[in-house]
């Protein structure tokens, strides 16, 4: 895999095929990022990324327009990324595709998301019959952002953030929603709900949120952020037990929602679509 993100679509005129070309997508493999926080070797966590696709259309054998919604479930320990424009012009090129079932459809998209991303992907397609089924909610646990702080930093950092290492260990729920980064490439802003679950020393609420709010100037595809959240907490606050789960806007009719945790009793996350979502 030599994909890097500068031969990638994002930041460029792209023409919109409507035939079905799985070779638009464009795999970024996750090392080079993994590398920058020093982790190689096994992984410090566990997770998944789960999509969310809005926009499928394609037709059926007659020539009429089908619409459905998708979820697609990633493990973190896939070799690559899927950059999210390729994702969406790949989506894209169904919809003057015939197909003669659904089942046809979702059989081509897991088998060639599953090529893209390296791994198995799981993948669920939710009909308009179903539409209505489809709940919302958010994530829970303490408002950081009730929190009156100065700010006066925009870039990720792990120096700010402070625990009680010498006191006794406790288990929390934080979230904000002051989460806010920018694409690697184009520097376009991405928008996200976070939540971080974890028991061990008592992390200081104060400079948790000084350091997410840190994000505010910094590039980096959604999935990297995680990962370097959670990397950061780890060295910096020592928890025993540690989840961050992050829930972006969508852009493109795709969303991303990236899960990384250390403790195999954690909460599976739900994919209860956020208001901003």
């Amino acid at each position: 895999m030599t994909n890097t993100v500068d031969l990638s679509p994002l930041g460029k005129t792209s023409a919109y095929r409507t035939d079905y070309a799985p070779e638009l997508l464009f795999p970024i493999p996750r090392q080079g990022k993994r590398d920058e926080l020093g982790l190689s070797g096994t992984l410090p966590f566990f997770g998944v990324d789960i999509w969310n696709a809005y926009e499928i259309s394609w037709l059926n054998t007659r020539g009429k327009p089908q619409v459905a919604i998708a979820r697609i479930t990633v493990p973190a320990d896939s070799p690559n990324i899927i950059e999210s424009k390729s994702f969406k012009l790949y989506l894209n090129s169904f919809n003057q595709t015939r197909l003669d079932s659904v089942v046809a459809l979702k059989n081509l998209l897991q088998q060639d998301l599953s090529n893209g991303f390296g791994a198995s992907v799981h993948l669920s397609l939710t009909q308009p019959e179903e539409f209505g089924m489809v709940e919302m909610g958010e994530l829970d646990g303490l408002l950081l952002d009730r929190l009156d702080i100065d700010v006066d930093h925009y870039s990720p950092a792990p120096e700010l953030l402070k625990a009680a290492l010498d006191e006794e260990p406790v288990e929390e729920k934080l979230i904000s929603h002051l989460l806010k980064s920018n694409c690697l490439v184009t520097g376009q802003p991405d928008w996200a709900s976070v939540q971080i679950h974890y028991a061990g020393p008592q992390i200081d609420q104060e400079s948790l949120l000084r350091y997410l709010i840190g994000f505010r100037e910094h590039n980096e595809f959604h999935e990297q952020c995680v990962e370097r959240i959670f990397t950061d907490i780890l060295r910096q606050c020592q928890p025993q037990q540690l989840s961050v789960y992050a829930r972006y806007t969508r852009r493109g009719g795709l969303d991303i929602n990236p899960w990384r945790s250390n403790f195999s009793s954690a909460q599976k996350p739900s994919n209860l679509r956020g208001a901003r979502q």
